[in-house]
């Protein structure tokens, strides 16, 4: 079954960018770091001391440059200042100024390229100031002739507020500039309205409400200062000091590992710093918290709570570094430390260069392997350096056989692409004892398409592939679909306003899966791709407890052949989708985000309600107590008011549909948690299904 909608959610458009062609030769930048037996770097080799093999093919290198690195600490400036000693050795305005018109090889010639990025949405004031003296710290104490840094602060958007540059003045006047709790609030509030555009153009306004509850725009952020950086050919280390990054339920998996893979062909190691320090956990909360309430308080279960969703603030910056060839600084009050750590990592290296034999622009890895001259060999030294890249890939010059295989691989890569913004959503609802019918929804921003001119119509067409694993990593279902999107030009810009809508479904058995979901739109190629674990609970499994199926927020129903595209729906799936009935849809909100004002509607499913016995078999009834809630941190907000249901779906046993709408007119801007109170009262049983969501100015 696939179903194509537009979603009535659209914010703010911009005009289409259309695409800029140019010739670029492929130069490949490899970074080799040569120590002998005692972990000296072995200087002075030239190009005829090195082999280098792409794929097993010697290549021809084009320069090796030589990195000199010292460790010296530079005198403070009040030393300097007290022995009028001329500008640190190693800095010079005018040469720096000079480099910068020259090869882009020899701009920071024997220099350690540190990048310190500040990351204020994460942090409480306390944290940020912190964060500032430490930095100022080692740039006044700790600094060496060879650093030269740039500061970087993420807030809401991505900005650069130093450059490159060893002037150890100017990176201290830039963070002395910072203002203590800018943007502190977002460390536990959710934006209340659209981000504005970052400067370099990774975020449009559109996209705010896919990243309202997930670390992906914090990883984008930081996959976004990775690709810039690769414009320097040396080795670079990004400093990200935060409080840790939160995951939450609609994280998309593969966004973390774009963000790790771009770092590593960008030759960026990432350096996380947790400025929180060495914390304590106080049972309850602190009194930055709530304070807990209910059994949580003394059971235990409220500190485990806390302690597990700390160490999750962690475990991404761990992956970060681990992955990237850094380290983490977590759990350490001595925040120098970790800025530290990148001096005694970044020794001297070689810089390789050469032109890939390879022309083919497919996207593929590509190995490389370095090895020494026979009479340097003899010394057995070790070398260092990253063992492969991904080549470029041009999706206008692809044949349609490489189109297709372009959609495989990216189903299976290791290198998730995530050029288009997408969020999926996967629901469990109970067909049978073992069967449940699993809806997948994606969602995809209308101004990331880009439509091209068919006679008097706009078109273009958006490709789907989806694979579905189980705990064993074997195969357990999965999706292809091609959707033709042509429409006229009218429309078309309207589409640019609104979210394109991607509906289908499989049946699988009680389990943990894992899906990967790829999508491509066929204007300029751009391909998404979203991951993450789920789990298909076995409701058999546990009879004392009130069976309910996923918990689905939407903005309400609409007709079902509303879609844009006409779709011939296979007659099976549809009837098996509960979202689908009475020739209406019900159109999950799967980022999860409603404007102010709109209307709410919670969907749930209770099965084996308990039907009093004696009944006629015409008239099964249950009696299911039905309320909404809405929390804030532990505070309850707003309530509706308690409903009855009783009337079981006649299509399918045992089944007992619930709907529940609730008005947003009155609440405030921010992140909530919802709460659908369900009380079987012929069964004494009841359930609490949970969702986060947030309300968002319009």
């Amino acid at each position: 079954m696939r179903i194509l909608t537009l979603v009535l959610v659209a914010v703010l458009a911009f005009p289409q960018q259309h695409p800029t062609f140019s010739i670029t030769t492929n130069i490949v930048i490899v970074n080799v770091t040569v120590t002998d037996r005692n972990g000296n770097p072995i200087p002075n080799l030239t190009a005829d001391d090195f082999q280098l093999y792409e794929d097993g093919k010697l290549q021809k290198l084009q320069a090796v440059d030589y990195q000199r690195l010292g460790n010296t600490p530079l005198p403070t400036p009040e030393v300097q200042f007290a022995q009028r000693q001329p500008e640190p050795q190693g800095y010079n305005p005018d040469r720096e100024k000079a480099a910068a018109k020259t090869d882009l090889l020899s701009k920071y010639q024997d220099r350690r390229l540190i990048a310190i990025l500040f990351d204020f949405s994460s942090m409480q004031p306390p944290e940020q100031i912190r964060a500032r003296e430490a930095a100022i710290k080692f740039l006044r104490t700790q600094m060496t002739a060879s650093d030269t840094v740039s500061i970087l602060v993420y807030g809401t958007t991505l900005q650069t507020v130093q450059d490159f540059t060893s002037d150890r003045d100017l990176l201290i006047a830039a963070i002395n500039r910072f203002r203590i709790g800018e943007s502190s609030e977002n460390a536990t509030f959710a934006d209340e309205g659209a981000d504005a555009q970052d400067q370099s153009g990774q975020f449009v306004a559109d996209e705010t409400e896919f990243n309202i509850f997930n670390a992906d725009l914090k990883l984008a952020a930081l996959e976004d200062a990775a690709r810039n950086l690769a414009q320097y050919p040396e080795k670079k280390a990004l400093v990200y000091i935060s409080s840790g990054i939160q995951k939450n339920g609609v994280d998309n998996q593969s966004q973390l590992r774009a963000t790790v893979n771009t770092a590593i062909r960008s030759n960026v190691a990432f350096y996380p710093i947790d400025a929180r320090g060495l914390s304590a956990l106080v049972p309850g909360g602190d009194a930055t918290q709530s304070g807990a309430v209910g059994n949580n308080l003394y059971s235990g279960a409220g500190q485990r709570s806390l302690k597990e969703n700390f160490n999750n603030q962690q475990e991404t910056l761990a992956t970060l570094a681990l992955d990237t060839g850094g380290k983490a600084l977590l759990d350490s009050n001595d925040l120098t430390d970790g800025l530290r750590q990148v001096q005694r990592d970044f020794g001297s290296y070689y810089v390789l260069s050469y032109v890939s034999s390879n022309p083919a622009q497919d996207g593929r890895y590509r190995r490389i392997q370095v090895k020494l001259a026979p009479r340097i060999a003899a010394l057995k030294p070790k070398l260092d350096y990253r063992q492969g890249y991904f080549a470029p890939t041009t999706f206008r010059r692809m044949q349609d056989s490489d189109k297709e295989a372009q959609l495989s691989q990216a189903l299976l890569a290791d290198n998730p692409i995530t050029d288009l913004p997408l969020a999926v959503e996967v629901d469990y609802f109970r067909l049978a004892k073992d069967k449940y019918f699993v809806p997948i929804t994606a969602k995809i921003p209308g101004s990331a398409l880009e439509f091209q001119k068919k006679g008097a119509k706009q078109a273009t067409e958006l490709d789907f592939i989806a694979e579905v694993r189980d705990a064993k990593n074997h195969p357990a279902a999965s999706v292809r679909d091609t959707i033709p999107l042509k429409v006229t030009a009218d429309v078309a810009g309207q589409v640019t306003q609104k979210s394109v809508q991607y509906d289908t479904g499989v049946t699988l058995g009680p389990g943990k899966y894992k899906i990967r979901f790829v999508a491509r739109e066929n204007g300029e190629g751009k391909v998404g791709t979203f991951e993450r674990s789920f789990t298909v609970p076995d409701l058999a499994a546990s009879p004392n407890t009130l069976h309910v199926s996923s918990l689905v927020l939407s903005s309400g129903r609409q007709p079902a052949g509303s879609q844009v595209a006409g779709v011939k729906n296979k007659q099976k799936l549809l009837a098996q989708n509960p979202l689908l009935a009475n020739g209406q849809q019900l159109v999950p909100n799967v980022t999860r985000v409603f404007p102010k004002g709109s209307n709410l509607l919670a969907y749930v499913e209770v099965y084996d309600p308990k039907i009093p016995e004696g009944l006629p078999e015409n008239f099964q009834r249950a009696d299911v107590e039905a309320a909404l809630t809405l929390y804030s941190g532990n505070k309850r907000i707003y309530q509706t008011n308690p409903v009855r249901v009783t009337r079981l779906n006649a299509d399918r046993p045992a089944t007992l549909p619930v709907s529940i709408e609730a008005a947003t007119a009155s609440l405030a801007p921010g992140r909530y948690q919802c709460q659908v109170n369900l009380i079987d009262e012929f069964g004494r049983k009841f359930a609490f299904p949970r969702e986060q969501l947030a309300i968002i100015s319009r």
